[in-house]
């Protein structure tokens, strides 16, 4: 082989290789995103893990800018009466107010098309509060692939979880039944009012890993930092998250999900994230290391540092649930002992 040709594959190689070397969290939020993410410029914010030998030792928390930049606009699922009416919605065009960008690219493969579109009738029936049967997720397969259902489901259940933090779990492998559990109880869909948005709890997981990340503290550029990567701007209505700002330091502050504080003696006011109590109870870091992981194609031990901080953090927590449980044991059999003494 011509010199100049081995010096072209060598440095082509050596590209490849650093592009891989940044493939860290959060670097796919959806499925018709999952293999472009890879290709595509993600920012980091420095994070270290702990790998087997002979792999990279340093890996970054990325945004994932370009799942939100390629996902097919879920908006475009209208509630409708049947499965057939939902069909034929998704197969109308979007307008430009409902979908910044394309909701299909040409330079998409087939069954990455084919799970954008079965990932907006799963955000339709997860809205209906319905389960889903295979038998209905295949009516939006193409008959040539829907020999590729597992691997097609596969890629829309990533994209349900990455994206509106909702896992698709299977009650039913009689009749292939699938139901939606979201892995918050956020309130209507997140927000302080009764309305038809999408799933947000997607986005407070990642905030919340953020504010991990941070030393348990994100300051309001850090998170506006990260979120800006994700081509989602303070002030700008976006097309699943409505106005960030507004749902971030407010809605999700009043839910007690996030607190939202100035910072100490700073002047001018600048101001910080932490957990709120609703998110400590209804999460923890254990399970939001495991979500990152999860997008990492990793484990959380990966995450030397974070990790045992939450393996602390869970052995507190069951600490405080055993002296719960004494407590109300406690409690209980005293209350017998008075109505015994009574009777």
């Amino acid at each position: 082989m011509p010199r100049g040709r081995k010096s072209k594959l060598r440095t082509r190689e050596r590209r490849r290789q650093a592009q891989s070397g940044t493939q860290g969290l959060m670097g796919a939020q959806a499925t018709a995103a999952e293999e472009e993410a890879a290709s595509s410029s993600c920012p980091s914010l420095g994070v270290t893990t702990r790998r087997k030998p002979g792999a990279k030792s340093r890996s970054t928390l990325k945004s994932p800018q370009g799942a939100l930049a390629t996902t097919t606009n879920p908006a475009g699922v209208s509630p409708a009466r049947s499965n057939k009416g939902a069909k034929g919605q998704m197969k109308k065009k979007h307008s430009s107010s409902q979908a910044p960008v394309s909701a299909v690219r040409s330079r998409k493969g087939p069954l990455r098309r084919t799970a954008s579109v079965l990932v907006q009738f799963l955000v339709h029936m997860y809205k209906m509060k319905k389960p889903v049967r295979k038998a209905h997720m295949l009516k939006f397969i193409a008959k040539k692939y829907q020999n590729r259902f597992p691997e097609i489901l596969r890629r829309a259940s990533f994209s349900m979880e990455m994206l509106f933090g909702v896992d698709l779990k299977e009650v039913d492998r009689t009749k292939h039944t699938y139901t939606f559990v979201s892995k918050m109880a956020l309130p209507n869909d997140g927000t302080m009012s009764r309305g038809s948005g999408l799933p947000k709890t997607g986005l407070l997981m990642y905030i919340l890993a953020v504010i991990l990340m941070k030393g348990n503290c994100a300051t309001e550029e850090n998170i506006w930092e990260f979120l800006n990567k994700m081509r989602v701007y303070a002030g700008k209505r976006h097309f699943i998250f409505g106005e960030p700002k507004k749902l971030i330091t407010q809605d999700w502050v009043k839910l007690k999900y996030l607190e939202y504080r100035q910072v100490a003696n700073s002047d001018p006011a600048r101001y910080e994230f932490l957990w709120g109590p609703r998110a400590h109870a209804e999460t923890s870091k254990m399970k939001v290391l495991e979500f990152l992981a999860k997008v990492n194609h990793t484990v959380p031990s990966a995450f030397q540092s974070w990790y045992e901080e939450a393996l602390k953090d869970e052995e507190e927590r069951a600490q405080a649930s055993g002296c719960s449980s004494v407590l109300s044991s406690s409690s209980h059999t005293e209350s017998e002992a008075n109505s015994a003494l009574c009777g």
